[in-house]
């Protein structure tokens, strides 16, 4: 996911989108505790995914998360 497609969005799409990454990462992390995760790199993209929608959500709302 670009941070330019994350622009476009409205503030409510990226809320929503900010609650799916959040629930998504919190599975892939309990995933790697019991070891049931292959690929740990998703683990990475999911950190930085979450990254850019805070950091595009602030540039809209001026909010700190």
């Amino acid at each position: 996911m670009k941070a330019a497609d994350l622009r476009e969005l409205t503030e409510e799409e990226l809320a929503a989108k900010l609650r799916e990454l959040n629930e998504e990462l919190f599975k892939l992390c309990f995933q790697h505790s019991t070891n049931q995760l292959d690929n740990t790199g998703r683990l990475r993209w999911a950190r930085r995914d979450l990254a850019r929608v805070k950091t595009v959500l602030t540039e809209k709302t001026g909010e700190k998360w």
